[in-house]
């Protein structure tokens, strides 16, 4: 049986592995998701302030290749992508919570509307659909929905 591969913060060094996990997890997704509005290089990019600027964490792999995504600005999951491979393995749920443990009053992130597993996903993991738009607010002008997480009540 295989480990578990550990959830780190990213450094600067992190960046280009991180981007071609990104790129190779998002083009994948398409056609449940819109293919990416930016050049891959420009994707590259982005992806180098992202992991300088916002709180960016991996799972990495033995041997250091990353195999998952995770991208929290303030209250945002901002980004979650896991390698294609390592879909429906538990990755994506262990991201969840640590954004969880990461921001206990709560989180938002926004899916594409066509994401059904996506949407399945989160629905599982206690975020509830508190937006719907046409598309004309993100760059794909694809629909896409808000999500929202809230902490429960502490019992009595």
């Amino acid at each position: 049986m295989t480990a578990e591969p550990p959830l780190t913060r990213a450094t600067s060094a992190d960046a280009d592995a991180a981007a071609e996990l990104y790129l190779l997890a998002r083009h994948r997704a398409v056609p449940a998701i819109p293919p990416p509005f930016h050049p891959d290089d420009d994707v590259r990019q982005w992806l180098r302030g992202v992991v300088r600027d916002q709180e960016v964490w991996l799972a990495v792999a033995v041997g250091g290749a990353p195999l998952g995504l995770m991208v929290l600005d303030g209250d945002w999951l901002d980004q979650l992508y896991v390698h294609p491979a390592w879909t429906s393995r538990g990755l994506g749920a262990r991201f969840v919570e640590l954004a969880k443990q990461r921001r206990p009053g709560g989180l938002q992130l926004w899916t594409f509307e066509s994401n059904v597993r996506a949407q399945r996903f989160y629905e599982r993991h206690g975020f509830t659909v508190a937006e719907r738009t046409d598309g004309r607010g993100n760059e794909e002008q694809a629909p896409d929905l808000r999500y929202v997480w809230r902490p429960s009540a502490p019992a009595a």
